[in-house]
């Protein structure tokens, strides 16, 4: 009998014991059934282990794993990739809300274009307490036909998150693994972003969670954010202007190895020098999180009734 799942998710953890229980229940909440959970704990020394264990215990789709050394967030992206055994994989983070139909619209919206290679929802975010602070705005073109349009409206448009969305794991081995430059979070999705089409579901189905403890949060600097990423990254011989040069080189290293024309591959590195020269469109390095709060009342959203494991909280 196979017994492989059709879709993998690796949960990456480190000491996330304040909401990783919701966002658990959120995910074995889903309507859509047939997938794993893996989840990599990298070293946790807080109440991590005990939650995964006793979620592990009752639902057999929860695989737990603890690496013996904290090896940082890049390195166990990577790491929860490979112990995953699904046609399809998404990343999810211990912290964010997915709304009960989340994987299934994705998964839906995979089965139905077989060129799109990475599907995401409507997203907001939300406060510690799950209430929506900010709805995003996607308006980037990742749905173009065109691999060079895609890459422009990438670099220069703000919006989307589209790292946790539902991916063909075929097309995720093809790319280079998860960097810890300055964003190299951004990098990895434009090489994506370059080797097929996304698809947003138009529904309001995932809540990334914003709070003083989160990665961004916690660790305001640039070098600091990528020794979260990976302390390997601590010391002189990884200071700032290395970090961004990085960053550059990623862009220039991913439209290398995507499966471009030439002609595509010269729009695409045109598109990056403009991109480099403007230090793209002002406001676009916006964080998201950072914008003014919308006013609850307009929003038709509730967060309680979309999420599995939030019944009742609004009463």
């Amino acid at each position: 009998m196979n017994d492989r799942p059709r879709l993998s998710i690796g949960l990456p953890v480190y000491n996330g014991e304040e909401y990783l229980a919701e966002s658990l229940d959120a995910l074995l909440g889903q309507t859509y059934e047939d997938f794993e959970l893996v989840i990599s704990d990298n070293a946790s020394t807080d109440g991590t282990r005990d939650i995964c264990l006793k979620y592990a215990a009752r639902d057999s789709r929860v695989r737990y794993l603890r690496l013996p050394r904290n090896i940082g967030a890049a390195p166990n992206h990577n790491h929860v990739f490979t112990e995953c055994r699904g046609e399809l994989f998404k990343w999810a983070s211990h912290d964010d809300l997915y709304a009960r139909d989340l994987l299934k619209r994705c998964v839906e919206a995979l089965d139905e274009r077989p060129d799109v290679i990475l599907a995401h929802s409507g997203q907001a975010v939300i406060d510690g307490d799950g209430r929506v602070k900010v709805p995003y705005e996607y308006g980037i073109a990742t749905d173009s036909p065109s691999a060079p349009e895609r890459f422009r409206s990438f670099l220069f448009e703000p919006g989307g998150d589209d790292f946790y969305g539902v991916m063909r794991a075929d097309v995720l081995r093809r790319v280079k693994p998860h960097d810890s430059y300055h964003h190299a979070d951004r990098t990895f999705v434009a090489e994506l972003v370059l080797n097929g089409p996304f698809h947003q579901v138009p529904e309001l189905l995932y809540f990334r969670r914003d709070h003083p403890t989160r990665a961004e949060r916690a660790n305001p600097g640039k070098r600091s954010r990528c020794v979260n990423l990976d302390p390997r990254r601590a010391g002189v011989l990884h200071p700032t202007p290395r970090l961004l040069a990085e960053y550059v080189l990623g862009f220039l290293g991913a439209i290398g190895r995507a499966p471009l024309s030439a002609a595509d591959r010269r729009a695409c590195y045109r598109h990056l020098a403009v991109w480099m020269a403007s230090r793209a469109r002002p406001g676009a390095g916006e964080r998201v999180e950072d914008r003014a709060p919308v006013v609850p009342a307009r929003l038709a959203v509730s967060v309680d009734e979309l999420v599995a494991g939030r019944e009742g909280r609004g009463a």
